[in-house]
């Protein structure tokens, strides 16, 4: 954690770079029921968002903070993400656009391919939720069983829509590792049915109708009305290989409107939803 005359430097850094390098603003035209920008970058308190990185891609952590800062959500749930990464990220959201948030980690494993760092001690790689409220009782959890790779998930007690809600943030296993997947489905969704108020955030690897997002389906609702297990329309894809990975469940809450917002700088698009803590779907 920086100190504080070190995080002033850093901010003082950051803000001569962007004077140097100019504004930096998101691309890409909105899909589906469009969200405004936020001109004066406060955070809007019942918008949250999912966004897998793409890790390792060679993208700078200034542009991905300029596409959260367009929406300023309250809750962001990151996945793919390197800590140095998203320590980054959250600086130049602070100094550059006034967004400050608190920031918690589920991080699976080191990885010196995908975070750097030094040989004997490489970067940790997993998820991170963001929020602009405090969070509280953490719980970070590793999948038994994460496939190829480790896969877990991350989850916080925080305030969305001005109501206490638990937050979990998780990336599941790579596509044509259905069991697997199933098997860490059952363990998220055992997490989640304790809780009368819940968000899960994430990359599922799985479209709506995949047998492994049963029990997902069964306590919460995606945000995207379309997507459902049994098609009810154009249910908006969340990838650049058309495919819907990326959702944001509610629990006990409804959405109120949402978009999926195409990004130069990952291979998943960004899923952005305001919701309404104050009833159910």
């Amino acid at each position: 954690m920086l100190g504080r005359g070190t995080r002033w430097l850093v901010g003082a850094m950051i803000v001569a770079c962007a004077v140097l390098v100019g504004p930096s603003t998101p691309r890409g035209a909105p899909i589906g029921s469009a969200l405004p920008v936020i001109a004066d970058r406060e955070v809007v308190a019942n918008r949250v968002m999912t966004w897998n990185l793409c890790n390792p891609c060679d993208t700078s952590n200034i542009d991905r903070a300029a596409e959260i800062a367009a929406y300023a959500p309250q809750v962001i749930g990151l996945q793919e993400a390197c800590a140095g990464d998203v320590e980054r990220i959250r600086d130049y959201l602070e100094h550059l656009y006034g967004l400050v948030y608190h920031v918690e980690y589920g991080m699976v494993l080191r990885n010196w391919s995908r975070c750097g760092g030094a040989p004997w001690s490489p970067g940790e790689y997993g998820q991170a939720i963001l929020s602009a409220a405090p969070m509280t009782d953490r719980v970070a959890v590793e999948y038994p069983d994460g496939g190829s790779e480790d896969r877990g998930y991350v989850a916080v007690t925080t305030r969305v829509d001005g109501r206490l809600v638990r937050v979990f943030n998780t990336h599941l296993a790579e596509r044509r590792q259905e069991q697997v997947r199933a098997a860490q489905t059952d363990v998220l969704a055992a997490a989640v049915a304790r809780h009368d108020r819940a968000i899960v955030l994430g990359d599922f690897n799985a479209v709506p109708d995949a047998p492994e997002l049963t029990r997902m389906w069964e306590l919460a609702t995606d945000v995207d009305p379309e997507c459902r297990p049994s098609p009810v329309g154009t249910c908006q894809h969340t990838t650049e290989w058309h495919a819907k990975f990326d959702y944001i469940f509610l629990r006990g809450m409804a959405p109120r409107t949402h978009q999926v917002q195409p990004s130069p700088h990952s291979d998943h698009h960004m899923l952005i939803s305001e919701v309404d803590a104050t009833r159910a779907a």
